[in-house]
């Protein structure tokens, strides 16, 4: 059995589990309108530790959600986990962001396009089948009223993540279906880490990276 820590800081929300296998045993989470994780991400760690009954030396890896996603929520999540690395001489497994958010949609069939928002009309997505097989990589995908049309002429596809808001004031067709207030979440992360355990898929503690996709671009205030 494989007892696990999953971190998800990629987007506002700031969620850690702890998994046996792939069943999750404890999960806290805060989704707020601004980015809390320097505060919260230790305390929520601590917190799901000791409602387990577990001890951190119990653990036989920490688990981190890699990206895409917000820079600095990125940062501070893989760098907690690094640290804990570290500290507690465990292995580190990523966890591909968009297809941890793409297992909260259980459908039947079609498609499953995992999104995050980026800037104006820009989002990061994926596409994955009603089996979670990924058939498309990851892209940084400007939207318009033909996005995913080939697609769409033939099956449905169910978007999800917050690049939804957006998303269904540009594609307005049937077969497009919404599924809205979803953020990636430390809930789903055990399935994913767990098959990574088992195949000793582990990270270089030392050299490890989020996948940020683009390059940071820097915005300058308006404030005077």
């Amino acid at each position: 059995m494989a007892l696990i820590l999953n971190i998800e800081t990629s987007t506002t929300n700031c969620s850690v589990s702890l998994s046996k296998d792939e069943e999750i045993l404890v999960l806290k989470e805060d989704n707020n309108s601004g980015y809390s994780h320097a505060e919260k991400l230790h305390l929520f760690i601590k917190d799901v530790i000791d409602a387990s009954g577990e001890s951190k030396h119990n653990l036989d890896a920490i688990a981190i959600s890699k990206g895409p996603g917000s820079y600095t929520g990125l940062r501070i999540g893989v760098s907690t986990a690094k640290g804990l690395c570290f500290s507690l001489d465990k292995p580190l497994i990523s966890v591909s962001t968009l297809e941890a958010l793409a297992l909260q949609a259980n459908v039947n069939d079609g498609l499953i396009v995992p999104m995050l928002d980026a800037r104006r009309l820009e989002v990061y997505s994926a596409i994955y089948d009603s089996n979670h097989k990924q058939i498309r990589d990851i892209q940084a995908q400007v939207l318009d009223s033909y996005s995913f049309s080939s697609e769409l002429e033939s099956q449905k596809i169910h978007f999800i993540g917050n690049g939804v808001t957006k998303t269904k004031e540009i594609i307005k067709n049937a077969n497009a279906i919404f599924i809205e207030d979803k953020l990636p979440s430390a809930s789903t992360m055990g399935v994913i880490a767990h098959n990574k355990y088992k195949k000793s898929d582990f990270e270089d503690v030392a050299y490890f990276e989020p996948y940020y996709l683009k390059d940071f671009v820097a915005i300058k205030s308006k404030k005077n």
